[in-house]
C-alpha cells in the first residue's frame, strides 16, 4: 500500500507540471511529435525536412496519433484536448519511470526526494519530446538492469531507446559490456540469444513501421546518424566547444543537484568498493559525455537521459550521509536542494518564453471566427525565427499559414542562406519580393512577429492594425549576466562567450513581446496605425518602395 501512495505522490507532481509548465522550450516538442501526429490523423499540417528525408521514426508520433484518432472518433477533438492529452500521457509515463527509479534505488527517501525536485525534469518531464521519452525509458530500463543476479528485460527498452535516438547507444554500450562481464551466462550465449535476438525484433518492428509510414524502405536510425553525425547537419543549428557538456550542459541540467552529485563522485572515488553501481554509472556518464562532446551541435536536452544516473549517485551518497549527519544538517541540505530547484523551475515554467503558448489560443480564435470582406478565412504569416511557435496542432483549423523556413543546406549549394536568414538580413526586400500588396485582400489577413521587428517593417504594417501584444521574455536583462559568465569561464579555464554579441543577434530576431496584426478592412485606413507609424512615415528615404506582385506567393 505504501508503494501506491508513493506512486500517487509522483503522479500528482507530474500531472501538476502539465498545468504549471506553460512556456516554450524547443521546437521539437511540437514539430517532431504533435504536428506529425496531427497530419497523420487529420490529413493537414506540416512535416519538417527531417520527415521528408526520413531521419525520424514514426513510433512516438503514432502513439500521439492514436490519442488523436480516439478523440476524433468520439468527436472530442478540440484543440485544447489535442494539446493537453499528449502531455498527460507523457506525464504518466514519466511518473512510472520516477516510480521505477524509487524502486531501483532501494526505496530510499532521498531517492524519492531527488527525483521529484529537479527543476529540469519538472520543466521537461511532461513535454512531448523524444528526449523526454528516451529519459523515461532509460530510467525504467535501468531499474530492470541486472545489477545483482541475472535478467535481460531491460534490453527491450534499451533497444527501443537506441532505435528512436541512436545516440542512446553511448549509454547502453558500456552498460551492456558490464552486463557481459558480470553475468554467469557465457558472453557468446548472452549476445546471440539475448542481445541479438531482442535487437533484431525491435529493429524489425521499427523498420516495418517506418517503412509503411514513410512510404519507402528506410532504416531511420541509419538516416539519423548519416545526417546528424556523418554529415554534421546539426552544426547548421549551432556549434559549441567540446567541453560544453562538462562545464555548462550537465551542470545546468542538474542545477543545484550538481552539489550532491559532486559529493557522490568524491565518495565513490574514495571508496569504490562500497559504491559498485555508482562506479559503473560514473564510467557510463563520463564516456557518454565524451562521445557527445565530439558532436558540434549540443543542447541541454541531449543529456537529459543522464539525469537518472546522476541522481542515483547523489541519492546513494546522501543516504549514507544520513547515518552520521544530524537532522539539522540533513534538513538544511534538503531545503537548499528544494529551493535551489524551485526558483529556476518556477521562472522557466511560468515566465520565460511564455509568449508562444499564450499566443496560440488567440490565433485559434482568429482561425475559427475571422472572415474578411470577401468572406475568406484567415491566412496567417509568421515573421519570426522558424518554428518559434507551435503550429496546426494548437490551432486545429485548416487555414492557410506560412512561416520562415530554416532547412539546412541539404543540396550542398554554394553560399547557401536559408529563408529565415534571408528575411532577417533584409526584411523589407523579402516582403517586397514575396508578399503582394495589391489588392489588399491578397495580403495575409494576420501577421505574427516579435516586437523588435515592428519598426523595421513599419510601412508594410501600415496595412495592418495591432490586435494583440503578448509578453514573452525579459531578454534585455540577460546582458547583465556577462560578468557572471566571465567568472565561471575563468574558473574552468575556458574562453568566455560574448553574451552581448550573442544577444544582439538574438534580440534582432526575438524580443520581449509577440505582436499580432490584423489586415485593415476597407474604410479602416484612417482609423488604425496612423499614429503608430507616423514617425516612420516622416522619413520616407529610409523605406523601400513596396512592390506589387501579380502572383500571390503567400501560399
Amino acid at each position: 500500500m505504501r508503494l501506491l501512495y508513493v506512486f500517487a505522490l509522483i503522479l500528482a507532481v507530474r500531472l501538476a507540471s502539465v498545468f504549471v509548465v506553460k512556456t516554450y522550450y524547443v521546437p521539437d516538442e511540437y514539430w517532431q511529435s504533435l504536428e506529425v501526429a496531427h497530419k497523420l490523423t487529420f490529413g493537414y499540417g506540416y512535416l519538417t525536412w527531417e520527415w521528408v528525408q526520413g531521419i525520424r521514426s514514426y513510433i512516438y508520433p503514432l502513439l500521439i496519433a492514436g490519442v488523436y484518432k480516439l478523440l476524433a472518433l468520439l468527436q472530442l477533438d478540440s484543440a485544447e484536448l489535442l494539446v493537453l492529452l499528449p502531455r498527460i500521457l507523457q506525464a504518466i509515463l514519466s511518473s512510472y519511470s520516477d516510480y521505477r527509479f524509487y524502486v531501483w534505488t532501494g526505496k530510499r527517501k532521498w531517492a524519492l526526494f531527488l527525483i521529484l525536485v529537479p527543476w529540469f525534469w519538472f520543466y521537461t518531464g511532461s513535454r512531448t519530446l523524444a528526449n523526454t521519452l528516451e529519459a523515461s525509458l532509460t530510467t525504467i530500463a535501468l531499474s530492470y538492469f541486472p545489477w545483482y543476479g541475472e535478467g535481460s528485460a531491460y534490453l527491450w527498452l534499451a533497444a527501443i531507446c537506441c532505435f528512436l535516438r541512436p545516440t542512446a547507444a553511448v549509454i547502453w554500450l558500456p552498460l551492456g559490456i558490464y552486463h557481459l562481464r558480470k553475468s554467469r551466462i557465457s558472453a557468446v550465449e548472452l549476445i546471440l540469444k539475448r542481445f541479438v535476438v531482442i535487437g533484431l525484433i525491435v529493429a524489425s518492428a521499427g523498420i516495418a513501421i517506418d517503412t509503411y509510414w514513410h512510404g519507402r524502405l528506410i532504416v531511420t536510425p541509419y538516416e539519423f546518424l548519416n545526417y546528424n553525425i556523418f554529415h554534421n547537419i546539426g552544426s547548421f543549428y549551432g556549434s559549441h566547444p567540446w567541453y560544453w557538456y562538462f562545464t555548462v550542459g550537465l551542470p545546468t541540467v542538474l542545477g543545484i543537484n550538481t552539489l550532491p552529485f559532486l559529493y557522490g563522485i568524491m565518495e565513490t572515488v574514495r571508496k569504490p568498493e562500497k559504491f559498485p553501481i555508482c562506479k559503473q554509472l560514473l564510467i557510463t556518464i563520463f564516456l557518454t559525455l565524451v562521445v557527445l562532446s565530439t558532436v558540434e551541435h549540443k543542447e541541454f536536452r541531449f543529456v537529459s537521459s543522464l539525469l537518472p544516473l546522476c541522481l542515483y549517485v547523489s541519492s546513494e551518497a546522501l543516504s549514507r550521509l544520513s547515518y552520521r549527519a544530524s537532522r539539522t544538517v540533513l534538513w538544511t541540505i534538503a531545503l537548499v536542494i528544494l529551493f535551489g530547484n524551485a526558483l529556476p523551475g518556477w521562472y522557466l515554467s511560468t515566465v520565460h518564453q511564455k509568449g508562444p503558448i499564450e499566443l496560440m489560443p488567440k490565433l485559434r480564435q482568429i482561425a475559427q471566427e475571422y472572415k474578411d470582406e470577401r468572406e475568406h478565412r484567415a491566412s496567417i504569416l509568421f515573421l519570426m525565427p522558424c518554428h518559434s511557435t507551435p503550429y496546426y496542432s494548437h490551432i486545429h483549423e485548416n487555414v492557410t499559414m506560412r512561416f520562415l523556413t530554416c532547412e539546412p543546406n541539404l543540396q550542398k549549394q554554394d553560399n547557401y542562406i536559408d529563408e529565415a536568414d534571408r528575411f532577417f538580413d533584409s526584411p523589407k526586400s523579402w516582403l517586397n519580393s514575396h508578399i503582394p500588396v495589391y489588392p489588399r485582400t491578397a495580403l495575409p489577413s494576420h501577421v505574427v512577429l516579435f516586437d523588435s521587428l515592428a519598426d523595421k517593417i513599419s510601412e508594410f504594417l501600415g496595412n495592418y492594425r495591432l490586435l494583440h501584444t503578448i509578453d514573452h521574455a525579459e531578454v534585455n536583462k540577460l546582458v547583465d549576466s556577462q560578468a557572471l559568465v566571465n567568472e565561471w569561464s575563468s574558473a574552468v579555464g575556458a574562453t568566455p562567450p560574448n553574451i552581448a554579441s550573442i544577444l544582439q543577434r538574438l534580440q534582432a530576431r526575438t524580443g520581449k513581446s509577440i505582436k499580432v496584426y490584423q489586415r485593415l478592412r476597407a474604410g479602416e485606413e484612417n482609423t488604425y496605425n496612423r499614429e503608430e507609424f507616423q514617425a516612420a512615415a516622416e522619413q520616407p528615404e529610409q523605406l523601400d518602395d513596396v512592390g506589387i506582385l501579380s502572383e500571390n506567393q503567400f501560399n
